[in-house]
């Protein structure tokens, strides 16, 4: 499951809410084990969710570096291309 996080860090444009929620709901579904949540346990699911989201984009906010950013074509272009060594 955390395969599906994707680094967030130095890109341009930066890295939107959406991306990062979606970090984080994969970084609860593996910390709880579990991709859907019972009724029971949904409000903490999201509690988790909401608070790791905020948690990372207070990070992602704070970080500094002098490399120049990352283009998101350029980099998923290469990750496309290590997949089709690895599964080819």
């Amino acid at each position: 499951m955390c395969r599906n996080i994707k680094p967030l860090f130095n890109f341009d444009p930066p890295a939107t809410d959406e991306e990062i929620h979606d970090a984080a709901l994969q970084f609860v579904r593996k910390l709880s084990g579990t991709t859907k949540p019972s009724k029971r346990n949904e409000a903490a699911f999201e509690r988790a969710v909401s608070s790791i989201a905020a948690c990372a984009r207070e990070l992602l906010d704070s970080l500094e570096t002098s490399q120049p950013p990352r283009d998101r074509e350029e980099e998923a272009a290469k990750a496309r291309a290590r997949n089709a060594v690895r599964f080819a």
